[in-house]
């Protein structure tokens, strides 16, 4: 199998040059995403993360030895902070390579 391609985790209007990368808003409104001139980094972010979700699975790690990542539902949780309750959404990222450093370089995945 090959490794998942751009267009797979970032969705079809993904493109990259050697100098950008661009990501779709369009793309990012499957995972609720509601596209805008001020959208705020946290958003995006969080748009990207479940957006890669859906292909960077631990189903498809493990049956494609070409796939490096997987994000995973992790433990929710409330937190208390500045006297407010809120609700905390973890995920985990997992990071596959052959162990020959201990280093994480992304030119290694």
């Amino acid at each position: 199998m090959a490794e998942p391609t751009l267009q797979q985790v970032f969705g079809a209007g993904a493109t990259q040059d050697a100098t950008t990368l661009t990501i779709a808003k369009a793309d990012l409104a499957a995972v609720g995403l509601t596209a805008s001139a001020t959208n705020t980094a946290e958003s995006l972010i969080v748009g990207i993360l479940l957006l890669a979700k859906n292909t960077l699975t631990a189903a498809a790690l493990d049956s494609n030895p070409d796939q490096s990542i997987s994000i995973e539902d992790s433990f929710d949780s409330l937190v208390t902070r500045n006297n407010q309750t809120f609700r905390q959404k973890t995920y985990s990222v997992n990071l596959q390579k052959l162990d020959t450093a201990s280093t994480i370089d992304p030119d290694d995945y």
